[in-house]
């Protein structure tokens, strides 16, 4: 599990989620996508281009457009970055673009669930 850093010492995240804050969380697929992308990377963090890019790489309704792009970065620094900086599970840093994710046990565990019903899904 990634540590946060707190007042000069590093103490792991154990903050519990609620299950109905989780399915909050979960039931926007854009949201969804980019815990996937972000809880995929070895340290945690990506930049919001990057993010952006698979997000919409999963949207089988948007073409690939540098304005389909623009968009779904204003909504991930708008809407759902936010909110998930509210759920203590990312950093967004505005001045670099960066994104930390921080693991949460409860949202792991569905997070990977979903992802593989999802995943099944697409081949139906």
């Amino acid at each position: 599990m990634r540590e946060r850093e707190q007042e000069g010492s590093r103490q792991p995240l154990i903050e519990t989620l609620s299950f109905d804050c989780i399915f909050d969380l979960l039931s926007d697929q854009h949201r969804r996508c980019a815990l996937y992308y972000l809880s995929d990377q070895s340290d945690g963090v990506a930049t919001l281009d990057a993010v952006g890019q698979y997000v919409l790489s999963t949207d089988e309704k948007l073409e690939q457009t540098p304005e389909n792009s623009s968009r779904i970065e204003t909504m991930l620094r708008h809407s759902h970055l936010p909110k998930l900086e509210d759920a203590g599970l990312v950093e967004y840093d505005s001045r670099s673009e960066t994104v930390r994710y921080w693991s949460q046990p409860s949202l792991e565990e569905l997070l990977e669930h979903v992802r593989h019903k999802e995943h099944q899904s697409e081949y139906r």
